[in-house]
């Protein structure tokens, strides 16, 4: 068993790598930088690849190279955890960044979906899981947030459509992780009410301790994506599965 993780040197990724690491499966990790610690502690067991997610080119440029492929050969799982995303930008269209919304799109959504079936073609023969790491933003609109529920929407979509392609050593879930005390949390309560009006029910949410630990969910997650009822259902929700 293999596993590829993006974003995984913060917050919600750097804890799934960890939790995946603890139990011995090998992670590539993509991410725009390295997590010199967790490859210290995991000897032989991390491999990191810088690599900017929101630049398509780039991408293509290293899908193209085959490292996928080589990554996974002989695995008989491939696990692909999707982590990477960005909130921003955050407001009303008028406001918004035009480049911001394309890299945001492309980190939120292409990347994902590019990797999903890089990975599905580089490992004939194996079971592969795919999990998006979505958001109750995929399921509700929010005002300010209209790039991010569209991109997290998209993943929730993308997996149903996949199910429905009925191919059974493919499994995949875009799952809700919940509200995690995580550095986009510390984003979304530094941006003004202009831009986002409901900023005060996250600053409660903190302030009451309603955030889950990067780490308890986590492990809640990878037991997940290893379970045998994995892409069951391809949309849920990691509170109630």
């Amino acid at each position: 068993m293999k596993a590829i993780v993006t974003g995984h040197t913060k917050g919600l990724g750097a804890a799934i790598t960890q939790e995946l690491l603890e139990r011995g499966i090998p992670v590539l990790g993509l991410a725009r930088g390295r997590s010199p610690d967790a490859a210290a502690r995991y000897p032989g067991l991390l491999t990191e690849i810088e690599l900017d997610l929101s630049d398509g080119a780039a991408l293509a440029a290293w899908l193209g190279r085959g490292e996928v492929s080589a990554w996974l050969a002989g695995s008989p799982t491939a696990l692909l955890v999707n982590n990477a995303g960005v909130v921003w930008p955050v407001g009303p269209l008028a406001g918004q960044d035009p480049l911001q919304a394309l890299r945001a799109a492309t980190l939120n959504v292409a990347a994902p979906l590019a990797l999903a079936a890089s990975v599905v073609q580089a490992s004939v023969g194996a079971e592969r899981r795919i999990l998006h790491v979505s958001s109750g933003a995929g399921r509700s609109a929010y005002p300010g947030w209209s790039v991010y529920c569209a991109t997290k929407a998209a993943l929730d979509r993308h997996a149903e459509a996949v199910l429905l392609d009925g191919d059974a050593t493919v499994r995949v879930c875009s799952l809700a992780p919940g509200v995690i005390d995580t550095g986009m949390q510390a984003e979304i309560r530094a941006t003004g009410e202009d831009r986002f009006p409901l900023r005060e029910r996250f600053v409660q949410l903190k302030e009451q301790g309603g955030l889950s630990s990067p780490e308890d969910c986590a492990r809640r997650l990878v037991a997940y994506l290893l379970d045998d009822g994995f892409g069951r259902q391809a949309v849920a929700d990691l509170r109630e599965v």
